[in-house]
Order: structure tokens, then C-alpha cells, then sequence
């Protein structure tokens, strides 16, 4: 019988997060950063751009974390999270073909974006990387954090999809 262990063994101590204040202060430097300022300028779902659609993922990972009391690390749950989505570029305009494998491709472009741009570790790289599980079938969430954004970026997408057009 398979089962899956959501971990934080890198950490001796499990972070918190007490308030939205928290998340603001994480996020600061990040949403200041003129290349994520960029993602403004991509449609993300309908009528949202990737930047609010990422915001909003890393705010309810906040959220979820505080309410179900599972003590993720608040800087690899907001990093992560915010640069889940980090390829910059609009996956809706027509370009010989790759847009068209998106959902299977764009998670490695925002890890090593995140990478270049920000030195992302690995543990928030991992965040990146298999925010799409269950689409990329072999990238499953190894740690709580991962989980997290996983299920929040598909509550997020859902709901921006359905109802925001």
C-alpha cells in the first residue's frame, strides 16, 4: 500500500503565520520586483492576469495553512506560491505550437525563472514545479507547502475560470 508523507524535514522548526500582515510582509519584496510587476501584463484566466492570479493563490495558501493549523514555512509558501505561474509570457497567443502544451510545460519555465530571478531554493522550487499535479502525473507534492499551493491554485483557477470571465 503506496502513501504520501507531507514533510518539512528541512526545517528543525515548523514556520507560522499569525495574520495577513505576515504575507504582506513576505510579499513585499516580491510584488515590488518589476519582473513580476510584468505578469501584469498576461492573461492568466478570462479577464485575470497572472498577477492577480498568483497574489490571490499565495494569499488563500496563507489562509488554508493558518485554518487547518499545518505550520508550512510562510517564506517557501509565499515564494513558492507567488512564482508559482513565473514564465512570462500569454499562453492565449498563437506561437507555432508550444503555447498549445502549456499546462505541461510552463511550471518548468517558472522554476528556473524563479531561479534566475529570485535564487529560489530548492524547496520552494519544488512548490513551482508540481503546482499542476495531477495534469504532469509525475510531479506530485512531496512537501506540505507543495500540497498547499497545489490545492489552492486549483480552488483560484476554478473559481477565476467559472466565474470570472
Amino acid at each position: 500500500m503506496a502513501f504520501i508523507m507531507i514533510t518539512n524535514e528541512s526545517h528543525g522548526k515548523a514556520g507560522t503565520m499569525t495574520d495577513n500582515r505576515d504575507t504582506d510582509t513576505i510579499l513585499e519584496e516580491l510584488l515590488a520586483d518589476p519582473r513580476v510587476q510584468e505578469m501584469k501584463r498576461y492573461k492568466q484566466h478570462g479577464r485575470i492576469s497572472t498577477f492577480e492570479h498568483c497574489e490571490r493563490v499565495a494569499r488563500l495558501s496563507c489562509r488554508i495553512d493558518r485554518a487547518l493549523h499545518l505550520h508550512a514555512d510562510p517564506h517557501t509558501l509565499v515564494k513558492g506560491a507567488m512564482l508559482h505561474d513565473f514564465y512570462l509570457y500569454d499562453w492565449h497567443n498563437e506561437d507555432g505550437g508550444d503555447h498549445d502544451w502549456h499546462g505541461y510545460i510552463h511550471a518548468e519555465r517558472a522554476r528556473k525563472n524563479a531561479c534566475r530571478y529570485f535564487g529560489a531554493d530548492e524547496r520552494v522550487q519544488h512548490v513551482i514545479y508540481c503546482h499542476m499535479w495531477p495534469l504532469n502525473l509525475t510531479r506530485v507534492p512531496r512537501t506540505r507547502e507543495a500540497w498547499i499551493v497545489c490545492l489552492a491554485d486549483k480552488y483560484i483557477s476554478i473559481r477565476e475560470t467559472l466565474l470570472e470571465r
